[in-house]
């Protein structure tokens, strides 16, 4: 009996309970909100929006309640202008995407006047995330998370990231297909995310997903969306579609020789991989766009007659896979790897272990760090053996031998490596001086021990014996590193100047200074001074010449103007004829839409005059004489619209700019006044989908205002007065575009963005 009563009072709780979300979700209705029947049309909809925005608006409207009424007012616009979702509301009671307030309610589906339960009976999943799929929550992202983890590591793996939502019936359908393709993809090693829009709306804004279910990929830090339909092969192949083209070469009998002796030019370790299939599989691109800064990746097709050499020479196994690494020996590889189930883990750990040279060249800190690591601890440390050579083919033998010690060494501790005096060090001296250095990393400040080796290197006999007895000597004593000096951090080769390279020039570098400095240094003094004396003459004489000529003429110039009455305080500019295409103005048309506007580059600005065809001449007069200031800027493009060919263009656009346009009340009464965009001038974002407003404001004088110069002559210049009063109306329009245009580089206008930029084919039909 006690059981029976906690039974009902159980589901009295989860009915109570579920009556109050069903109440709360049925307070918010968009066509009440709009004060509109569910058959108004789009047009209908549409005035009525504008007129409670502009009433509601938090800025003008001061109401404790305007803002929330200004979001639903919002809403409920963004809801019925939408045919999906204006029909997912009629049918469901809300939108498939999101819920009205943002997080969707667990643990029931509300279809018209019935539900039923989608947890289990006696589970309350209310303000919690326990309606969320178990298997997805260890892909959940987070803002933060996606900022300092995915975009990083998007530069060594691709991404694939769900956009789903609590209230997202479609995504039921896709989720076996997800499941599947995820779990294929992480043997792969592809990283896998989730964005529930209802937690991560912020995430999702910043991604640009708008719709649920939607699939998209990040790789470099770049997001690409996934537009077909929810299969496994169409994932997978998007995945693939993600990475760079051309991270594997295909390698045949002709090529392969030019392949693998590309090493000395790429610095780099050359991996070749044997397999059946025609094509490049994934798992392979996916080791190569990995590890695309270390190794060089070439694939061979076994089915091909063109590889049959490449098969005989290296003994391949047609039954399976292989993978070779070839350093600077071209003929033989160093490691090799043979498995039919080539997995992740082994090919990893395989080019883990071949990601150097025998003796790389030193090119960036980031290699440096990674050959000459920091010393930590006593058993970890690392001793890199420098050689320091020239590229000529003078240097070709002792190159040599050095790579032969290089590829001698088993000892894990020595590290060889090589640096171009020519490139790296910063004493420039006219001769190159072979030196072999060991060092030893200190800290990360850059502090490290080194020790040259006596005599230079030849790559002799005895150079050898030489360093493999100071290596030797190394490892019974680390304290014959006895000199110290601190690395600057160099980013790239050409930065890589360092210190301690420039004290084992030191002596050389002052010997030579002081045979210049005594034996040529007077020489060139000498030469230098004659130089100077020979010009200076030259270029008093020409301005000595020029101004004898011009005093003649100038005298003449001032006899004429005299004879002829003209003042001597006239401007010669009066006389000149005026500029013109000083700046460089295009017209924006459906030709040059795409190429000014829609694909302009990052970070450049489209700055558009809005004109019509009789004040076209007088505003671009005055359009580039206000602009000609900030020509010099690369990042700013200058066009013009003509509204009378393309109204609807501009109407459509200034709909986002709402808040700057200010419509007048009588103007909004008339309704069928057409608005004069005429002198507007809109600056455009193609890239980032903004735009900045500048409205003309005139500030010139009407001359209908002044007072008449004669008066037997005010009426038969009438109607002079009257055109000329027009023009200058027009003409002032743009009075304070300048001080705009400053605001517009300090980046202190206010911006308002655009989801889309509208075409411009259509042409407004001049009535």
């Amino acid at each position: 009996m006690r059981m029976m009563v906690l039974l009902l009072s159980v589901m009295m709780v989860n009915v109570l309970l579920m009556d109050a979300m069903v109440e709360s979700t049925a307070e918010f209705d968009p066509y009440k909100v709009l004060g509109v029947t569910r058959s108004a049309s789009q047009a209908e909809i549409k005035k009525v929006y504008k007129r409670l925005a502009k009433e509601w608006h938090p800025d003008k409207n001061k109401n404790p309640e305007a803002e929330d009424m200004f979001i639903k007012i919002t809403k409920s616009y963004e809801i019925l202008t939408n045919e999906e979702k204006r029909a997912s509301y009629d049918r469901y009671g809300q939108t498939d995407n999101t819920h009205p307030y943002g997080r969707g309610h667990h643990g029931f589906r509300h279809f018209h006047d019935n539900f039923y339960f989608d947890e289990s009976f006696f589970h309350f999943p209310f303000n919690n995330k326990g309606g969320r799929d178990f298997a997805d929550s260890k892909y959940t992202l987070h803002f933060n998370q996606y900022i300092s983890e995915v975009v990083p590591d998007s530069f060594k793996r691709p991404y694939l990231i769900k956009i789903t939502s609590d209230w997202c019936f479609s995504c039921i359908h896709i989720e076996p297909v997800w499941k599947e393709t995820v779990q294929e993809l992480e043997t792969l090693g592809i990283g896998i995310g989730v964005v529930d829009v209802g937690y991560e709306r912020r995430l999702a804004n910043h991604l640009g997903a708008h719709q649920t279910p939607s699939f998209l990929g990040v790789v470099n830090g770049k997001v690409a969306f996934f537009h077909y339909a929810v299969v496994k092969g169409h994932l997978m192949q998007f995945v693939e579609d993600l990475l760079p083209q051309r991270l594997v070469e295909k390698v045949t009998d002709k090529n392969n020789q030019e392949f693998l002796k590309s090493w000395h030019e790429l610095n780099k370790p050359h991996v070749l991989l044997f397999d059946q299939v025609p094509s490049v599989p994934l798992l392979y691109k996916l080791t190569a766009f990995a590890y695309k800064d270390y190794v060089q990746f070439g694939y061979v097709d076994q089915g091909l007659s063109e590889t049959a050499d490449l098969l005989r020479k290296f003994n391949i196994n047609t039954y399976a896979p292989t993978m070779l690494v070839f350093k600077e020996d071209v003929e033989k590889p160093a490691d090799i790897i043979q498995a039919k189930g080539m997995k992740k883990q082994i090919i990893d750990e395989f080019i883990s272990n071949n990601k150097f040279l025998l003796a790389p060249r030193l090119v960036n800190q980031k290699l440096f760090d990674e050959l000459c690591p920091v010393k930590q601890f006593h058993r970890r440390r690392k001793y890199c053996v420098l050689l320091i050579t020239g590229e000529e083919e003078s240097f070709a033998t002792g190159n040599e031998a050095f790579l032969s010690l290089a590829s001698a060494n088993t000892n894990d501790v020595l590290r060889f490596a090589y640096v171009y005096q020519r490139r790296q060090i910063s004493c420039d001296i006219w001769i190159t001086i072979f030196q072999v250095v060991i060092l030893e990393r200190r800290n990360g400040a850059g502090k490290i021990l080194y020790k040259p080796v006596s005599g230079g290197w030849n790559g002799s006999k005895e150079d050898k014996h030489k360093l493999l007895e100071e290596l030797e000597r190394l490892q019974k004593d680390p304290s014959i590193l006895n000199n110290d000096a601190v690395l600057p951090d160099g980013r790239t080769q050409q930065l890589l100047r360092w210190d301690w390279v420039s004290n084992i020039f030191y002596i050389y570098c002052s010997k030579l200074f002081l045979f210049c400095r005594r034996e040529v240094m007077p020489l060139l003094s000498l030469i230098f001074s004659a130089l100077f004396i020979l010009f200076g003459t030259v270029v008093i004489q020409a301005f000595s010449d020029s101004s004898e000529e011009k005093q003649p003429k100038t005298k003449a110039k001032e006899a004429s103007k005299a004879e002829n009455g003209s003042p001597n305080t006239s401007s010669t500019s009066s006389s000149r004829p005026p500029k013109k295409n000083f700046v460089e103005v295009t017209e924006l048309t459906d030709i040059t839409y795409t190429s000014n506007l829609v694909k302009l580059r990052p970070g450049h600005i489209n700055v558009v005059l809005v004109l019509t065809d009789p004040t076209k001449n007088i505003l671009l007069s005055k359009f580039a004489k206000e602009v000609y200031s900030f020509t010099g800027s690369f990042t700013l493009h200058f066009s013009f619209l003509n509204v009378d060919k393309h109204g609807e263009w501009m109407a459509a656009v200034l709909e986002y700019a709402q808040d700057a346009m200010q419509i007048d009340t009588d103007e909004d009464e008339a309704g069928s006044r057409k608005l004069d965009y005429t002198g507007y001038v809109l600056a455009l974002n193609g890239h980032k989908k903004y735009l900045c407003l500048f409205k003309p404001v005139y500030t010139g004088e009407d001359l209908d205002s002044k007072p008449e110069e004669e008066g037997g002559g005010s009426r038969s210049r009438k109607g002079t007065t009257r055109s000329r009063s027009t023009t200058l109306q027009i003409h002032h329009k743009l009075d304070r575009l300048g001080l705009w245009m400053e605001r517009l580089m300090e980046g202190t206008l206010p911006r308002y963005y655009v989801p889309a930029w509208p075409g411009l084919d259509k042409i407004t039909v001049n009535k």
